[in-house]
């Protein structure tokens, strides 16, 4: 029923100004549009992403976005140019070594936007 719905991303963002500069400055996504409802969107990979204003921001503690890339180290070093800070992790069952995570047939890399919301690159294995 939905297969061939086009899916949209939502993502709350304290500063809707200060998220865009960095999803357009830092992360490379060309500016979409503004909303009459005050969101803001791109398109990216045949997705939407958008941004809209919340008072309090997110409370996710979780993945809210994953951008699938061919070549993680190179995508880490190009963010990282951009002024991304990834984050390392060092649990039982997920530990990061230069910001890398194998988790089964992929690699994972995580980064937080400006408001919060946790981002993550990852490369397929196979």
């Amino acid at each position: 029923m939905l297969m061939d719905a086009p899916v949209t991303t939502m993502l709350p963002v304290k500063d809707l100004e200060r998220a865009r500069r960095f999803y357009e400055g830092s992360l490379g996504l060309r500016p979409g549009e503004l909303k009459p409802d005050g969101k803001f969107t791109y398109e990216c990979g045949g997705a939407t992403l958008a941004l809209f204003p919340k008072e309090g921001g997110t409370k996710a503690d979780h993945t809210a976005v994953s951008f699938r890339v061919p070549d993680i180290a190179a995508s880490i070093a190009e963010l990282k140019q951009a002024g991304v800070v990834f984050e390392n992790y060092d649990f039982p069952g997920l530990k990061t070594v230069e910001h890398v995570c194998v988790l089964g047939a992929e690699k994972a890399a995580w980064f937080l936007d400006t408001e919060g919301n946790i981002l993550c690159l990852h490369q397929d294995l196979g």
